[in-house]
């Protein structure tokens, strides 16, 4: 990557509107709650009243609609994705990849804390998948082969990725730099915290494993 440097947060309205544009933007489109959104849609009723009441592909997946699921997994992913398209896309060179990480932590930051449902949002994983393939793919192609590798051993969601997220630092200190480690280092931490009652039940083994079975949404 380039020459980290960061965007100005005051002075002209000209100097400063890319920089408030990547966090509000970024932000607004992490909010998206596409899993409730796509049940809602598809009549299958409120997914947060069911398993973990979570808005992500995994509860999706507790439906029994692994279409739905998917489509989620990959809307999740790609809002991250486009927050930082977007945002090198209005980013003056200096600052473009500081420019682009604000907006994957705003995009990020919108999944958790969405502003459209109570700010009760997923938790992160997809949208951080999506991010780390825009900012550097080499270090997102390796999460996502840890997770899916992790998945196929032990099929437990929560478990893949939080090993996909421990090792993302690593990866990014591989094939990127010290900006990026320090971005997944924080969103790991993130994801670590809402993953916080999925670890307790994995110490006690009490966890579920992926396609574990149907659950009705009402």
């Amino acid at each position: 990557m380039a020459a980290f440097t960061w965007p100005p947060f005051t002075g002209p309205l000209a100097a400063v509107l890319p920089t408030y544009l990547a966090i509000v933007g970024g932000y607004l489109l992490g909010s998206i709650p596409f899993g409730l959104v796509l049940t809602t849609v598809a009549g299958l009723g409120d997914i947060r009243r069911i398993g973990s009441g979570n808005i992500g592909a995994t509860n999706v997946l507790r439906t029994g609609n692994k279409v739905l699921a998917l489509l989620t997994l990959f809307l999740d992913g790609a809002k991250g994705t486009v927050a930082v398209l977007l945002a090198c896309a209005i980013a003056p060179a200096p600052s473009l990849p500081a420019l682009a990480m604000i907006a994957a932590f705003a995009a990020f930051l919108g999944h958790l804390y969405p502003v459209w449902i109570g700010f009760r949002g997923g938790k992160g994983v997809a949208t951080f998948l999506g991010i780390l393939l825009a900012l550097a793919w080499p270090v997102g192609i390796a999460c996502i082969l840890t997770w899916l590798v992790v998945a196929f051993l032990f099929r437990i969601s929560s478990l893949s990725a939080l090993v996909a997220a421990l090792a993302s630092p690593i990866y990014a200190a591989i094939w990127s730099d010290g900006p990026l480690v320090v971005l997944t280092s924080i969103l790991t931490a993130l994801i670590i915290w809402r993953h916080r009652e999925n670890v307790g039940r994995l110490v006690r083994g009490e966890e579920p494993r992926i396609g574990g079975g149907k659950d009705k949404v009402v």
